[in-house]
């Protein structure tokens, strides 16, 4: 059985999301965007707990909205609470009938092969999941990430546009390079799988932390991709909390953006400009030079990642 399968079996899904088994898809969407909020890792950095809570919550609500994983959890789930029942029924004295324990051998062996076939269901569900990706998933995490960010613009209009704190010692956020983490593996050159990761699952592992703006996995040299984000803070959360695959662990490191940490401010507003907000025509001018400069950025990455892969090849 697959380390991730043994994960679900030990979690009640609907118990985390405090929902009943006969819930609806659209319940279930509701109960997960509501837990998901008060542990998000944006709203949580400094929380492994809460990071790993989002983590298991995004895995009930990936198996209970596809309706053939959720019929695999629930047909196991059903078979447990059964055995539960029956070896509560069983009385001392029953116990020692020879017959009886004939009958018993008998069932938990078929009742163990069902099992077996129930839990083999439950993992090639698992596993398409995790091939094929999950869409509500993904939705639900952007309807998240959304309403947060639109928490926090409601709360920097609220404050003066003042920057943010992390215990006592303030970051600079405004930052002209894009955030961009180096990840390694192992991989053997034989590998057509490339160690279990592609484009699509190292997206797929990181999209959580927020919003990846491009993953470029090496087609030359094995075990070796760089990923941009749109933010510093989705970076960093990756960087701190991704592990990557059980079998096969990622080594991350950062390539370009990590921040500077300064000393805390003497004055809560003291990044703010003495001339208060930049004109709109400003500000339009700042965003495209940004993209600008993102979109050279990244061109001479690819370019960087090409000549090292040439000259590995020779």
């Amino acid at each position: 059985m697959s380390k991730k399968a043994k994960e679900i079996l030990q979690m009640d899904l609907y118990g985390l999301l405090d929902i009943g088994s006969t819930a609806t898809t659209k319940e279930i969407k509701k109960a997960y965007r509501q837990k998901a909020l008060t542990c998000h890792p944006d709203k949580n950095p400094d929380n492994p707990k809460a990071v790993e809570l989002f983590h298991q919550l995004s895995q009930a609500l990936e198996v209970l909205t596809d309706a053939p994983a959720k019929a695999a959890y629930d047909k196991i789930r059903a078979a447990k609470k059964q055995a539960e029942e029956r070896n509560r029924k069983l009385d001392d004295k029953r116990k020692k009938i020879k017959l009886d324990l004939e009958t018993r051998e008998q069932h938990a062996e078929f009742q163990s092969q069902e099992d077996v076939f129930n839990t083999r269901t439950l993992e090639e569900e698992i596993a398409r999941l995790r091939e094929e990706g999950s869409r509500q998933l993904e939705e639900e995490q952007r309807l998240v990430r959304e309403q947060i960010q639109r928490e926090r613009e409601a709360q920097l209009q609220q404050t003066g546009g003042y920057t943010q704190r992390d215990s006592g010692v303030e970051r600079c956020s405004k930052t002209n390079v894009t955030p961009k983490l180096k990840l390694k593996w192992k991989c053997k050159k034989e590998d057509e799988t490339n160690g279990g990761y592609s484009q699509d699952i190292l997206f797929r592992l990181l999209q959580k932390y927020g919003d990846v703006s491009n993953v470029i996995v090496s087609s030359k040299k094995r075990g070796s991709a760089v990923v941009e984000f749109a933010t510093v803070r989705a970076a960093e959360l990756a960087a701190k909390n991704e592990s990557g695959l059980s079998e096969n662990p990622l080594k991350i490191s950062w390539l370009e953006g990590q921040p500077e940490v300064i000393a805390p401010a003497s004055q809560p507003g003291h990044f703010m400009s003495s001339q208060g907000q930049l004109s709109n025509e400003r500000d339009y001018e700042s965003v495209v030079m940004m993209k600008m400069r993102q979109a050279a950025e990244r061109q001479k990455l690819i370019e960087q990642m090409q000549r090292e892969d040439d000259e590995e090849a020779v």
